[in-house]
């Protein structure tokens, strides 16, 4: 009998029937009206004057140029900042070094600051009256009110995504593999491609996913640094606010169900790499496993 009850399993928190589904019921209702409510309102509102507005909305010149510029600074920044989460990630993880903890709190700053706040400092360093000012203006350079600007705020905003995606793995991961690959004479970049990118591919394409998302979503900083020019700096959601402003609200919904979309696609995206990462380290687990019940 004493040996039975030692294998019983401890009660877990909430394991009553009562408490279990009143927690249930209260984070899918909390989760319909936060989440899946606005979701179906903006389908909903977007083709509310039929298909023939909405495909209007979409193909008006103002809405393509939103879009494409959204596009392109997505092309220019999502790179940038995969790059930058790299090597971060890399260099904090690989390297003993002074000042390694200040980079890692300096990776995270842009989690704990208003982006509109950012966007106002950047006007006091590229603005005519900040910083280099007064030297961008007199080379005729063009930082605010422009692409540069857009790509910089959503850059800054953007830039712990990838980082904060790889650092736990690779410092988990540990720097035996990549010692041994240059003990064995491979250079700096065999190493990489051989070595530590197998094993950090699908952290460094779920914190893409993450960062392009975060890109063409961003609003803050973007309508600070781009002067919300109509069918010149106005990226998508920008161009949403513009419309509802302008009292054209099915236009709103119909450019908004774009980054609807997007949103439902980037859940799609992660869930599958989620899906791909685990499956990867549970092989990896039970081939270790295997071998070392063998051995």
């Amino acid at each position: 009998m004493s040996t039975v009850s030692s294998h019983r399993k401890p009660p877990r928190v909430g394991d009553a029937p009562f408490v279990r589904r009143s927690l249930i019921s209260f984070v899918l209702v909390i989760g319909a009206l936060l989440v899946l409510a606005p979701l179906i309102i903006i389908g909903v509102e977007a083709f509310s004057q039929g298909w023939k507005a909405y495909t209007a909305t979409i193909t008006h010149p103002d809405t393509r140029h939103a879009i494409m510029l959204t596009v392109l600074t997505a092309l220019i920044a999502v790179p940038v900042n995969t790059a930058f989460g790299v090597a971060a990630a890399w260099s904090i993880t690989k390297f003993d070094f002074p000042g390694r903890r200040f980079l890692l709190v300096l990776i995270e700053i842009p989690f704990s600051i208003s982006p509109i706040v950012a966007g106002v400092a950047y006007l006091f360093v590229y603005g005519l009256q900040g910083l280099f000012g007064p030297f961008l203006d007199a080379h005729d350079i063009k930082i605010l009110f422009a692409l540069p600007g857009i790509v910089i705020a959503s850059m800054f905003v953007t830039a712990p995504f990838v980082a904060r995606e790889l650092i736990p793995l690779m410092q988990a991961q540990g720097r035996d593999l990549e010692e041994a690959a240059t003990s064995l004479g491979a250079s700096g970049w065999r190493t990489f491609f051989s070595v530590t990118l197998p094993n950090i591919k699908w952290a460094l394409l779920y914190g893409v996913v993450l960062c392009n998302a975060r890109v063409m979503g961003e609003f803050g900083a973007v309508s600070v640094v781009s002067g919300n020019i109509r069918g010149q700096t106005n990226t998508l959601p920008l161009h949403i606010e513009l419309l509802y402003h302008d009292y054209q609200t099915a236009g709103a919904f119909a450019s908004a169900s774009i980054l609807a979309l997007l949103a439902v696609v980037t859940i799609i995206a992660k869930v599958a790499l989620e899906r791909r990462g685990a499956g990867r380290g549970a092989k990896k687990t039970n081939g270790d496993a295997a071998i070392a019940t063998e051995t």
